[in-house]
């Protein structure tokens, strides 16, 4: 069966889409692999031209929120990597709607506008989510596939998912970008572009332990709610870089409680993860802790859907604002309206204009077979699970935010509007905290 679904955003354009396939299907489709072909529509003289100097003045330095200025200058090298082909070349699937607004809100139409911006036709690349299911991010995957795909960026909705899809890709001989999410295969070749997981971990921790001075928690009895790290190895990371900052532990779970903070003077009396970044269960495990242990005055949260289902917790328990410490990451509209009302102490701001411009960058780069320049090609990431396996990373730097930069960052760069989060909030919080 097939059917077609339009994606939205400039550069939209209908796709087909398998279904039906399931995560045991995979091998019988990697063992197939040699009867699935996709034709180049390159001309002799094209397959024979030089590739364009990839552009020095492009560095993440250079990235804005103004994509076309940055992306313009691509034109040349994606010209050269499409070689005048009218069909599908680079394939992205993106998770769910559920476990963060930005897949929807943010990444989907950035990447649309990146690659329109280095001048891809709507043919050439191909968006789509998976709507939070497994089999349906392996259809889209392979779907790409058969269609044509020669690059993929995957952000997989889990550590078995994402190893399905780079194992269909490596028998297709398919290069696979990991998007913001990384996957560890054991064989074969893969390429992350993230933010600095661990950094992102740290800015949480530090903003914590910050608060714990700025809202007079001494003593503090603290829970922690860490992200899906039974799937995801980006929430392990998360927790190690707080961890280590807060706990003195670099681990993703402490293993001996209570622990002692390293600044502070609070105590770790609990600490849980959240399965699929589940708010609804997030909300779920808070409450059962909360009411069993009351006396518990602060708590760490590795986002802020995290961060919200706790406060929810907290204002139906009659807690004022601003006496119990929550944290966060993503930068959601929600996220900086409870920062300035105080219910959290701060959110990690990871630029996803950055983030969708460096992945297209990379996409291009890699169908070109061209060398990504080293200030790109910036880092390694290490699988969480066996420091062993490690892949060529492009690493971006987040930004802790709270009141004191939040206009100068987020509201700036236009990732959440004035208006949006005043509505929230209220008029006058805005204007003492100088939000407009």
């Amino acid at each position: 069966m097939r059917m077609d679904q339009t994606i939205g955003g400039r550069g939209s354009h209908k796709l087909r889409k398998m279904t039906g396939l399931s995560l045991v299907a995979v091998g019988a489709m990697v063992a197939a692999a040699c009867g699935s072909t996709s034709s180049s529509t390159s001309s002799s003289s094209s397959s024979t031209a030089v590739a364009p100097a990839f552009p020095s003045a492009v560095t993440l330095t250079s990235l804005t929120p103004d994509l076309a200025s940055t992306m313009s200058q691509l034109k040349p090298l994606a010209a050269y990597a499409t070689k005048g082909a009218s069909s599908l070349l680079i394939g992205v699937v993106l998770p769910d709607t559920t476990s963060s607004v930005r897949w929807v809100q943010y990444d989907q139409p950035y990447l649309t506008d990146a690659f329109a911006d280095a001048g891809f036709t709507s043919a050439e690349f191909n968006i789509q989510n998976a709507q939070g299911s497994d089999p349906t991010q392996i259809d889209d995957a392979t779907a790409d596939i058969n269609l044509g795909a020669k690059v993929l960026l995957v952000c997989p909705l889990d550590g078995p998912t994402g190893v399905a899809i780079a194992a269909l890709a490596q028998a297709h001989n398919v290069t696979l970008v990991d998007y913001d999410r990384a996957i560890f295969p054991t064989t074969g070749k893969t390429y992350y572009v993230s933010f600095n997981n661990e950094t992102v971990g740290k800015d949480i921790g530090n903003g914590f332990l910050s608060c714990l001075t700025s809202e007079n928690v001494t003593a503090g009895k603290i829970f922690e709610l860490d992200g899906a790290e039974d799937t995801d190895p980006n929430a392990i990371s998360f927790a190690m870089g707080y961890n280590k900052v807060v706990w003195g532990s670099e681990t993703k779970m402490i293993a001996t409680l209570p622990a002692t903070s390293t600044a502070g003077g609070a105590t770790l009396i609990g600490q849980n993860f959240t399965p699929a970044w589940d708010n609804t269960q997030a909300g779920n495990i808070f409450t059962q802790w909360y009411t069993a242990h009351p006396e518990t005055t602060g708590s760490i949260e590795a986002n802020d859907g995290l961060a919200g289902a706790v406060i929810t917790v907290l204002q139906k328990a009659n807690v004022k604002a601003g006496t119990f410490p929550t944290t966060g990451q993503d930068a959601t509209v929600q996220g900086m309206a409870y920062i300035l009302e105080g219910w959290q102490c701060g959110t990690v701001y990871k630029p996803i204009y950055l983030e969708a411009q460096d992945a297209v960058i990379m996409a291009i780069a890699l169908l070109a077979k061209v060398t990504v320049p080293a200030d790109i090609m910036n880092g390694t990431t290490v699988d969480p699970a066996s420091a062993s396996i490690t892949e060529p990373a492009s690493l971006l730097t987040p930004v802790w935010v709270n009141k004191a930069n939040m206009e100068s960052t987020v509201v700036k760069d236009g990732f959440d509007t004035a208006s949006a989060i005043c509505a929230i909030a209220g008029a006058t919080l805005c204007t003492t905290d100088g939000i407009s």
